[in-house]
């Protein structure tokens, strides 16, 4: 009976240490970055506008909340909501890789050289502590970091335990030649895409080699598969993402492919190396250390690799994946990745407001045009209206779902404040949409009835300054075409809207007038006059809610500036700092 007890308690343990591992690292990732806020937003746009400086961010990053993983997944949502270029966020994601070789450098030095319950333990209740009286605060979030990096380090002591007492021939034997090094890089990429993070999978794997359960060959070997194995949650982030964002995964998984290619070429001649030098300085050879070295010195240099190739591979990539760009329907900069983070998320959803305020004031805009004084419209107009508006209630959908899926949040004040602000401009959009596609479709049907006496000309030359002056106000509207929030001139931009709404409503008053003129002296029919005056209506409704819309957007505080370049702008040379 105690023969077994004994390894099915270790085998408990050491999953008891993985789980808790991994529930810290949640903690420690999940509270820095509610507890970042916006400040985490000022840093990718001051801290990325060259490769260095992507690099060093994502490196930085990556140190902080203890997960490349998480990092990788953070900035393909930063691509999609707008708030990195594809090649700022190229080099972010190669900072990140060599970011995590942190993590193995603190179980290094404090998982294995420090007591874990009298280092673990007053970080958790401190950060809980903090938890407690100010959830929903960020000193709340800054303490769920704080007892997730205790919780962290109690994981790892678990681990320890777990592999002390499954003893050293509790794994089965991997030799170090190329068929078992190969197994071993298998092995560490199931385990990671199981444990949906590659520093877990270091964590187990530096213990497994201090325990004497695994060689440092095949150790490393495990490595080189965790950091091939941590693209997969990149690509499923990426599956349902804008063509960047794709992009990005892609970028991702070459650069952890290559290095790891290369990284199992050099394994032998580099732990070598490591291991002569670590003697030389230290008089002794420690396994961990050595493996710690391994770990940060591939990623090193698979960024080493990559310094002259991501200029032609940026280039590359930016010439695939196209065809989600020219897809109307698709949310452009909402993205689940980012909806973790409140205040970012605010910022994409800002962003696709006004596009969704483009398109919205684009579908007036041609519907306008299908009336008087513009010429009878083409036969397909009515059905060029219907895609339209399609279009936007889908994107408008895409953005129900993405509030909801923000909203489950912990929200600040801020971005509590805005959402249904940002709700509000929505259903103004809505509504002049569709108010805007029924008025063309009614123009489509209506007949363009002329003077009833010869040598009069057309009563419906009285709509043609109303129509003008609509369409002046709905490009005027277009927060596209309009001053950018975030600059001086915002108010310049409002005023000019108001200006358009003010000609529109004085022209809407003479045309109405000379409609119901032209009807009662006979020039035009009454069943008309109903008609073009409801069309009149109509557009002063539409007209009222893009007012609206454009006040309450010139409200809100002002955006950080758009990453500079795009994805079509050329690509910087990693060289050109």
């Amino acid at each position: 009976m105690s023969t077994t007890a004994t390894p099915l308690l270790a085998a408990g343990t050491l999953l008891g240490g993985i789980g808790l591992f991994l529930l810290g690292m949640t903690m420690l990732t999940n509270g820095l970055k509610l507890a970042a806020g916006r400040a985490l937003e000022r840093i990718l746009a001051a801290w990325t506008r060259t490769p260095l400086h992507g690099l060093v961010t994502g490196v930085a990053l990556t140190a902080l909340v203890q997960s490349s993983t998480a990092m990788t997944v953070a900035a393909i949502g930063f691509v999609n909501a707008g708030l990195l270029s594809f090649s700022s966020a190229l080099w972010v994601v190669f900072g990140s890789n060599l970011g995590s070789s942190v993590t193995g450098w603190l179980v290094a030095w404090l998982g294995f050289s420090v007591k874990a319950d009298a280092f673990a333990l007053p970080f958790i209740g401190l950060g809980m502590g903090l938890y407690i009286s100010g959830n929903g605060t960020r000193r709340g979030a800054l303490g769920q970091a704080i007892a997730g990096f205790g919780v962290l380090f109690l994981g790892i002591e678990l681990l320890r335990q777990g592999f002390s007492g499954l003893g050293p021939q509790a794994l089965p034997a991997l030799a170090s030649d190329l068929q078992g090094l190969a197994l071993a890089v298998l092995i560490g990429l199931g385990m990671t895409v199981v444990l949906q993070a590659s520093s877990a999978t270091l964590a187990v794997v530096l213990t497994a080699v201090a325990g004497g359960s695994l060689a440092v060959e095949v150790g490393a070997a495990m490595v080189i598969g965790a950091n091939v194995g941590t693209t997969l949650t990149g690509i499923l982030a990426a599956i349902q993402a804008t063509a960047n964002a794709r992009r990005l995964a892609a970028a991702h998984v070459l650069f952890n492919v290559v290095t790891a290619v290369v990284a199992l070429a050099l394994l032998g001649p580099l732990l070598a190396l490591i291991d002569t030098v670590g003697q030389w300085l230290t008089g002794h050879s420690d396994a961990v250390t050595q493996l710690v070295i391994f770990h940060t010195a591939f990623n090193l240099l698979g960024v080493l690799l990559m310094w002259p190739l991501a200029k032609p591979l940026a280039r590359f990539l930016l010439a695939r994946f196209r065809s989600a760009e020219e897809d109307e329907a698709r949310a452009r900069f909402l993205d689940r990745n980012v909806s973790a983070v409140p205040a970012l998320a605010l910022q994409a959803l800002r962003r696709e407001m006004t596009r969704v305020g483009h398109l919205a004031m684009q579908l007036a805009a041609d519907a306008t045009r299908l009336a008087p004084p513009w010429p009878a419209p083409a036969a397909q107009a009515g059905a060029q209206l219907a895609r339209q508006l399609q279009t936007l209630e889908q994107l408008l959908q895409q953005v129900g779902t993405f509030v909801s899926d923000v909203s489950r949040q912990a929200l600040s004040r801020d971005v509590a404040e805005q959402m249904p602000e940002l709700l509000r401009i929505a259903g103004y959009y809505d509504t002049l949409a569709r108010v805007m596609a029924q008025a063309g479709q009614q123009v489509l049907r209506t007949p363009r009835t002329q003077a009833l006496e010869a040598g009069h000309a057309s009563p419906l030359d009285a709509l043609a300054p109303a129509c003008a002056a609509a369409l002046a106000f709905f490009e005027a509207a277009d927060p596209q075409a309009a001053v950018p929030e975030s600059s001086p001139g915002a108010s310049d931009a409002l005023a000019a809207v108001d200006a358009a709404h003010a000609i529109f409503d004085a022209t809407y008053e003479d045309a109405k007038a000379a409609l119901l003129r032209a009807g009662a002296l006979g020039q035009l029919e009454v069943a008309a006059v109903h008609e073009w005056a409801g069309l009149l209506g109509d557009m002063r409704r539409a007209v009222e809610q893009g007012h609206k819309a454009a006040a309450r957007l010139a409200m809100l505080p002002p955006l950080l500036p758009l990453p500079n370049g795009s994805a079509e702008a050329p690509i910087p040379s990693p060289a050109g700092q």
